[in-house]
C-alpha cells in the first residue's frame, strides 16, 4: 500500500525465457522455456500527478533485469531462481514488495502435469 493506504500494482504475466537451470545436469546443458509472473507493489501517486515515466517503475526495465538473470545463471531450483529475481528487483527498484511466480512448463515426470510453479512473496526491509 501507498503512503494513503491504496494499494499499487504492476503485473508482468506470462514472460518467457529459455535458460539453463534445473536440478539435472542435462536441464541445464541443454536448457529449456520458463515463464514468469512478477507482481510489484509500488506507489503510483506521484506518477498519477505528473504523468512521467521517471515517477515510477520502468516494467521494461523490470522485464529486462529478470532476462538477464534467468541468462546470467545457472540454478539448480526455481525456487533460488525465483529468490535472487526478489532479492535484485527489490534492492533496484522503487518497489515495496513483490510476488514472483517462475513456471517450468516441461517437466519430466512418469505422468500427466501441466507444469510446475513456485510462488515467493518478499518486501521490502524498513
Amino acid at each position: 500500500m501507498d503512503r494513503n493506504g491504496n494499494e499499487d500494482i504492476i503485473r508482468l504475466n506470462n514472460m518467457i525465457f529459455y535458460a539453463h537451470h534445473g536440478y539435472y545436469q542435462a536441464e541445464r546443458d541443454l536448457g529449456q522455456k520458463f515463464e514468469v509472473d512478477v507482481e510489484l507493489e509500488c506507489d503510483f501517486s506521484q506518477a498519477v500527478e505528473t504523468d512521467d515515466l521517471k515517477d515510477t517503475v520502468n516494467y521494461k526495465k523490470i522485464f529486462e533485469r529478470v532476462g538477464e538473470i534467468f541468462n546470467s545463471y545457472k540454478f539448480t531450483l526455481l525456487e533460488t531462481v525465483a529468490e535472487k529475481i526478489a532479492r535484485d528487483v527489490l534492492r533496484n527498484f522503487a518497489v515495496m514488495a513483490i510476488r514472483i511466480r517462475v513456471r517450468k512448463p516441461t517437466v519430466s515426470m512418469n505422468g500427466i502435469l501441466d507444469n510446475v510453479e513456485v510462488e515467493i512473496y518478499r518486501k521490502k526491509s524498513a
